[in-house]
């Protein structure tokens, strides 16, 4: 869903299914023993709870749905998640680094 008053935004809700574009990918460095998130020109190193969340971002499950298994995961709020989750996502899709 686009944002009618910013042409082009893509607005992250529970209902949305986030992905990473085809030219974003999210690789484990081994020789640093960390995530990194490679984009063009440029390269981004998500936090453990990033990583968790970007992970359960295939393009087929909601962000309601990424929210109740990190909620049944860590044994925290589902709200709690689902906003912080939908934050997040929201972020990174203004960056271009997440689809829906």
């Amino acid at each position: 869903m686009t944002d009618a008053g910013k042409p082009g935004r893509t607005l992250i809700e529970a209902t949305s299914k986030p992905a990473l574009p085809r030219h974003i990918r999210m690789r484990h460095d081994r020789a640093r023993d960390r995530w990194v998130i490679l984009a063009p020109e440029r390269v981004l190193s998500p936090d453990p709870i990033a990583v968790a969340v970007l992970r359960l971002c295939d393009g087929g499950r909601t962000v309601a749905e990424i929210a109740e298994e990190l909620s049944r995961t860590y044994n925290a709020p589902r709200d709690q998640i689902l906003a912080d989750v939908t934050s997040m996502l929201q972020e990174l899709a203004d960056k271009g680094v997440v689809k829906t």
